[in-house]
C-alpha cells in the first residue's frame, strides 16, 4: 500500500477500526494506485473509486498497523470531478481505476502525487515540477493489450444479480482486483481500439466452437494461456500473438484462415509457446504463422521493428512526447557521448543518435539489444553500440575503458528502480548530465536520493501515458554538482 506521512504517526488513542466496520468519511487526497486517502478518529483509510472532497460511506474490508482498506459503500456528497465510467466492468476490472475522475482532475492528482513523492522520498522540495503533458486520447490509446485464459470465469456483481445462468469454464479477458483465481470475460475493453475488440471477441468464440481448453494454473493443464493484440498507429501493422502451452499445426491453420477471412487488417500471426507454469505472456520459443513476424511503429523520424515479446511504450503518440522532452533535457550536442542504461529496444538512443558524438546503450535482454542493433541499421544510423548484459557487472572501469566516459546517461529501467550499487555507480561515470525517465515516481524518488549526493535534480516533467489509471512517467533533469 502507499506510504503517507501520516500513516507515520502516532497510533491513535481511539480503539482502531475493524474489519466490516461501516463509516462516513472524507475523502482528503489521491494516494498512488489510484486510492483516495481519509481519516478516521485518526486512523488512515484508503477508499478507491473516491475523489479529494467527497463524503462517503464506506466498509473496512481489510486492517493491517498502520492503515485500513475499505470498500465503498455509497458516495453521499459527491465531487464535481466526478464523472460517469465509460466502461460497464469499471469496478469489477482490475485496470482503469480512474474512470470516475475527469481527466483535467486525473493530471493535477498526478502533479500533486508527483511533488509529494519528490518531497517525502526524495527529499527534494524546492523540485521544479512542471505540470504532466496530457494524451491527446484518453481513450482507444493503448497499441498493445494482453488477455489471459482461464477456466475459472469471475461473474461481476450485475451478472449474479441477474439471474442469468452463465459458462463460468470459460473466460478471456483481464484480472478483477487483487484477483489471480480468475477472469472477468470482457468483451469491450476502451483503453484499445475497435479492431482490437473484434478480433479477441472472435477469437472466443473460435476458442469455444472448437473446443480450445484454456489453461488450467492448478493442474497445469489446457492449451490457451494468454492473447497479445499489438497495432501499429503511424504504419498499417497488426499482431495476434496467441500464447499456447505446446504447438498446435491443425489449431494454428485455423486460426490463420478465421483471421484472413473475418480479419484482413491482421498483417502477421503468432504463436509463442509457454510450456512452463509460469503465468507470462513469454515463452520458450515464438512461431511466425503468417506475416512478417513483426511490428513496425514510427517514432519521430525513426521506423521501429518490434517483435512479439519487445518492449515498446504503450502509447504511441505520448512515447514521441517522452522522447522529445528527454532529447531537450539531455540538451545533447554533436561531440557528446550518451550512455542509454536499460536502453530496450533502443527507442531513445536511436532517437539522441542523430544530435550525439556516439550512443552506448545497455540493456539486461538481448532479444531487446538484438531489436534495437537492427532497428539502428533499419534507420542508417552507425553511431551507436548496443550491449547485452546486467547493469550491476558492467557498469565498471573497463566499461569505460573500451567505450569511453560518457557526457550525458539516460536512465529508463523497471519499474523496480535501480539496483543501489548501480545508482552509486551511476554517480561515478561522473556525466555532466543525467535524465532519469521512470514509471515509477516512488522508486525513482528513492534513486534520486542516492544521486542527490553528487547531482543537483533541476526539473521534474512529467507525462501522462497512461490516462484513467493511476500511472505515469516522470523525466527529472540531474546536473553534476559544482564543488
Amino acid at each position: 500500500m502507499p506510504s503517507d506521512p501520516s500513516i507515520d504517526a502516532d497510533t491513535p488513542s481511539k480503539p482502531p477500526l475493524r474489519r466490516g466496520d461501516v463509516v462516513e468519511l472524507v475523502m482528503e487526497k489521491m494516494a498512488d494506485r489510484g486510492k483516495c486517502l481519509a481519516y478516521h478518529n485518526g486512523q488512515v483509510v484508503f477508499v478507491p473509486h473516491t475523489l479529494a472532497g467527497e463524503r462517503v460511506q464506506a466498509k473496512v474490508v481489510k486492517r493491517r498497523r498502520k492503515f485500513a482498506e475499505a470498500q465503498l459503500l455509497a458516495v453521499l456528497h459527491p465531487s464535481p470531478n466526478r464523472v460517469q465510467p465509460r466502461c460497464e466492468y469499471f469496478g469489477s476490472c482490475g485496470g482503469c481505476t480512474l474512470q470516475t475522475t475527469s481527466y483535467t482532475q486525473q493530471l493535477e492528482d498526478k502533479y500533486q502525487l508527483v511533488r509529494e513523492t519528490m518531497t517525502r522520498i526524495a527529499d527534494l522540495p524546492n523540485l521544479e515540477i512542471h505540470k504532466p503533458l496530457e494524451s491527446a486520447a484518453i481513450f482507444g490509446y493503448r497499441n498493445k493489450m494482453e488477455f489471459s485464459f482461464s477456466p475459472y470465469r469471475w461473474l461481476t456483481r450485475e451478472e449474479i444479480d441477474s439471474g442469468e445462468v452463465f459458462d463460468t469454464s470459460f473466460a478471456l479477458g483481464l484480472h478483477p482486483p487483487n484477483v489471480f483465481a480468475k477472469i472477468l470475460d470482457i468483451h469491450r475493453c476502451h483503453l484499445q481500439g475497435e479492431r482490437s475488440t473484434a478480433v479477441v471477441n472472435g477469437i472466443r468464440v473460435l476458442a469455444k466452437q472448437h473446443h480450445w481448453s484454456p489453461w488450467n494454473w492448478r493442474n497445469k493443464e489446457g492449451f490457451l494461456r494468454h492473447l497479445v493484440i499489438r497495432q501499429s498507429v503511424h504504419m498499417p501493422d497488426f499482431m495476434v500473438n496467441l500464447i499456447t502451452s505446446e504447438y498446435d499445426a491443425e489449431c494454428m491453420s485455423c486460426l490463420e484462415a478465421y483471421l484472413k477471412e473475418e480479419h484482413p487488417y491482421v498483417t502477421t500471426l503468432v504463436n509463442t509457446i509457454n510450456s512452463t507454469p509460469a503465468q507470462t505472456a513469454f515463452g520458450e520459443r515464438t512461431e511466425t504463422i503468417y506475416g512478417p513476424g513483426i511490428l513496425r511503429e514510427r517514432i519521430g523520424d525513426l521506423t521501429f521493428e518490434i517483435a512479439p515479446g519487445a518492449f515498446f511504450q504503450t502509447n504511441t503518440l505520448q512515447a514521441e512526447q517522452l522522447v522529445n522532452v528527454v532529447r531537450d533535457l539531455a540538451g545533447v550536442t554533436k561531440n557528446e557521448h550518451v550512455y542509454d542504461l536499460y536502453c530496450g529496444t533502443g527507442t531513445i538512443a536511436l532517437s539522441l543518435a542523430k544530435h550525439a558524438a556516439h550512443v552506448t546503450g545497455i540493456e539486461l535482454i538481448e532479444d531487446a539489444i538484438l531489436n534495437a542493433r537492427s532497428n539502428a541499421a533499419l534507420n542508417g544510423i552507425k553511431n551507436t553500440t548496443f550491449i547485452s548484459g546486467d547493469m550491476l557487472r558492467l557498469l565498471n572501469p573497463e566499461l569505460i575503458t573500451e567505450h569511453g566516459n560518457p557526457d550525458v546517461v539516460v536512465l529508463d529501467p523497471p519499474r523496480a528502480g535501480m539496483h543501489p550499487k548501480v545508482a552509486v555507480q551511476v554517480s561515478r561515470l561522473n556525466a555532466r548530465r543525467i535524465v532519469y525517465v521512470s514509471c515509477n515516481i516512488q522508486s525513482q524518488a528513492r534513486d534520486l536520493l542516492i544521486l542527490s549526493k553528487s547531482y543537483d535534480a533541476i526539473v521534474a516533467q512529467p507525462v501522462d501515458l497512461f490516462p484513467q489509471t493511476h500511472h505515469l512517467e516522470n523525466i527529472v533533469l540531474l546536473e553534476k554538482k559544482v564543488l
